[in-house]
Formats: structure tokens, sequence, C-alpha cells
């Protein structure tokens, strides 16, 4: 196996969330991943593979405990666990623990068994290599997020807010996703920020599991509500006699088409009753809605949100890592699933992003439609690389078509049509050596540049 040194080529991935109870064992990208770790197994570079946190959902796993999931993981992926033996065979395997594998780091077991895959797991809470003179740091994250911290590193009993969040929902989904019209609930995990999880749930239910008949009977008052709303303020101006024209001149001109005219009325009557209806409901209930949030905070109930900031935490993290360790320039982490490369007090902050499905929210452009939450993947691994100008640092894509035309119903697909996401991975960054990792110069280099430069 190579070792360490400074010119060695580093590819990162992150987040891929392998294993899991029931339909969490689905991996979606493993025929992927197995080519992706193919590529390293015959390449010539010095590489290291570092796989940074959560490559495996061990909170997920509520059935057995300790050593016996790594023995459900082999049982689940020969497939994986053999390819991983052959790569590292070739290119050196680093495994870093996140927060749903933290037990990685609870069992002295696991070093050994990873170690007989040619995986040297290294159960820290980061780790540190060099390259062309600059040192990165490499930590998963989830120490800076307070809702999944790990206040007893190394404690398998160690079990913040987010342990509970994932053995008691995401599990649970993974438990009974099968019974659903389609397999959706599974997708559970890919939901970020967590607070969307109940309108995505509400999402599915309408386009995935209401019965047909229902929903389709209730689009032309969802389509109509802005317009109803607005037409059921004006019958209230008609009704205590300060404005009357609008309705009369409705229902003239509705009076030209004879029943087809009636008809319209009717429907758009009932809509405006009801539309009318929900906004007067609505608006005493939204000030009590208000008081009560207003009651939670004073009591401190909810003192932070679910899901932590996917910047903030992280560019403060990086500024203390770039100022203790001055010969560091790239902090590289996951845990927020979000592919980043941006810079930091003249270093690079790099996120590796997620292997999972991603999913992006479409709200209704009209109506009250419940919003669409499109499928897509960014598979990539970042490549840090000593080159001619410089250290590069740049995402190298791993195709995979769309999940969209499989797991969108023919509704969902036509209230986003023009409008599906186009995620793009970030630009290439070069760090220019100039003598000191002090005064290093940062260079985003666009496809752009690059094809200008050729």
């Amino acid at each position: 196996m190579a070792t360490e040194t400074d010119d060695r080529v580093y590819y990162v991935i992150s987040d891929l969330h392998i294993g899991g109870d029931e339909q969490l064992e689905e991996v979606d990208f493993l025929d992927e991943l197995l080519a992706f770790l193919e590529g390293l197994e015959t390449t010539d570079e010095n590489a290291e593979l570092i796989i940074n946190g959560d490559a495996f959902g061990l909170w997920e796993f509520t059935t057995v405990d300790g050593i016996e999931k790594f023995e459900m993981l082999e049982e689940t992926y020969p497939e994986l666990f053999e390819q991983l033996r052959a790569t590292g065979e070739n290119t050196q395997i680093t495994l870093l623990p996140g927060n749903h594998d933290h037990e990685l780091a609870a069992y002295d077991e696991y070093v050994e068994r990873f170690g007989a895959y040619n995986v040297d797991l290294v159960p820290e809470q980061s780790i540190n290599r060099s390259v062309g003179g600059q040192a990165i740091h490499f930590e998963h994250g989830h120490q800076r997020d307070s809702n999944n911290r790990i206040e007893d590193w190394g404690n398998p009993h160690s079990t913040p807010l987010g342990y509970y969040y994932n053995t008691l929902v995401t599990s649970r989904a993974g438990h009974l996703s099968d019974r659903g019209r389609y397999n959706w609930l599974k997708d559970v995990q890919a939901v970020t920020p967590t607070e969307r999880m109940p309108v995505w749930l509400f999402s599915k239910y309408f386009y995935r599991e209401m019965n047909p008949l229902l929903r389709y009977s209730l689009f032309p008052f969802l389509l109509l509500f802005n317009i109803s709303a607005i037409l059921a303020v004006v019958v209230g101006l008609d009704l205590v006699g300060v404005w009357s024209i609008p309705i009369d001149e409705a229902v003239t001109f509705l009076g030209q088409f004879g029943r087809a005219g009636t008809a319209a009325w009717f429907a758009l009557a009932l809509n405006i009753g009801v539309a009318g209806l929900l906004l007067l409901v609505g608006i005493p209930l939204y000030f009590i809605r208000r008081d009560i949030r207003k009651t939670i905070d004073r009591f401190g109930v909810f003192e932070t949100e679910l899901t932590v900031d996917p910047e903030a935490p992280y560019e403060e993290a990086a500024r203390e890592v770039f100022d203790e360790q001055p010969e560091t320039s790239i902090f590289c982490y996951g845990h927020t699933h979000r592919p980043t490369i941006r810079t930091v007090d003249g270093g690079v902050l790099v996120n590796s992003g997620t292997w999972l499905k991603r999913l992006h929210r479409r709200d209704g452009i009209i109506g009250i439609l419940p919003p669409v939450f499109y499928p897509s993947y960014q598979l990539a691994a970042v490549r840090i690389a000593d080159e001619p100008e410089g250290v590069a640092i740049e995402f190298e894509q791993i195709t995979k078509p769309s999940p969209a035309t499989t797991e969108l119903t023919r509704t969902e697909r036509f209230f986003t049509v023009g409008r599906e996401p186009e995620p793009e991975l970030p630009d290439r960054h070069v760090i220019e050596d100039d003598s000191t990792p002090e005064n290093a110069k940062v260079r985003v280099t666009t496809p752009e540049s690059q094809t200008n430069s050729q």
C-alpha cells in the first residue's frame, strides 16, 4: 500500500449513508460507487481515497448493536467490501467516522474488521494531510452542529438529538416505505433541511398516496384559490353594499353563455365560498399561531433549529484552523450534503457533498398546490492535487441519470415543466504557491477560462 507523501493526489467522498433497516438497505448509486472504486484500483496516481464520514448509516440499524452492524453490512454488500479490498491494494483508503457512523470510533473491533478489507479506519474527529507545500484539514463536520455533536467522543451511548431523529423517524421510514403506492418514504434521508420533512410528507401524500379521484377533484379549487380569495373579498364588499359593480358585471358576462355560464358561476361561487370561509378562519388562526410561537420562544422550549446552518459554523471553524495552523490552507468537510468550494480568509473551504439523492423544492406558481420535490443526483468526488499552477481543488462528476421520470407523477412533472433543477458543481479552485501558505493566493477557474487557456 502506498505511503503518504507531499505529492499525493487525494480523492474525497462523504455522506454515502449505506445501510439501515429494511428499505434503507437499497443503495441507488451502488453501481456508480463500484465503478469509481474500480478506477482507483487501476490508477497510476499516488492516490489516497478519504471517506470523510457517514459512509454507513449505523444509526439507522435498530435491530442489532455494536459490531453486529458490521456483519450485516458485510452480508448485505459483499461486492462493495470485495471492491474495497481490491482498491486498497493499489490506493490507500482512509475512513473517518461521521455522526451516523460514530460507532466506528466506539468499538476497537471495527478497526481490525475494516483493516481486513484494506480500509484504514481512523477513529478520530479529524486528520491532516499535506500536498504541494499546503496542509489539508479533514473532518466530517457534525461536531460543529449542536444537534449532532458527539459530546463524549468514542462513547457508543453518546446520543445527540440527531440520533433520536434517525432511529425513530428515518429507520421507521425504512420499515414502512414499501407499504406505499410507491416506495418513496425511504427517501426521508435526502430531505434537507430537516424542517422540510413535514412539507415533503404532505407533498408525497398529495401526489402519490391520495386517492386519484379526490386529488383531481381538488385541483380546480386549489388552482383557483388565489383568484377565489380575491373574489371572496369583492363579494364581501358587495354584501355590505360598498362595491357591487364587479359582481353585477360577472353575472351579466356569464349569463351570455346559458347553462355553461350558470355552471361556471356555480363552480366559481363554490370556490369563493370555501375561500372566504378559509380566510375568515385563517385570520384569527394566524394571530393565535403567532402568539403561541412568541410564548414558546420566551420559555426557550426550542433553543435551536433541527438543522445546522450550512455555511456559518464551517466558515468560523475554517478561520480557527487557518489561524491555529498557519500551514493549513484547505478545510474539507461533509455533513450538510451541499457540494461547495469557496474562499475563506485566503484559504479554501470544501464540502464534498453527498451521494444520496438530492430533493429540490419547487413551489407552485399559481394556487395553493403542494410544492414538488424534484429529485436529482450530484455524485462526485473532490480531487485535490499539486498541479504545475498550484494546488488544484475540483469536483470530478460521476454521471447518473435523473430519477425524475420514474419517481415523479405526471402531475408533478407537469407543474415543474421549465423549472427543472439544473444543479451544478462548484468551479475549480487553485491555490497558487507563493513560498508560504500564509501568502498563497486562491484563483477560481471556470469552465470558460479553462477552455480559453487551451
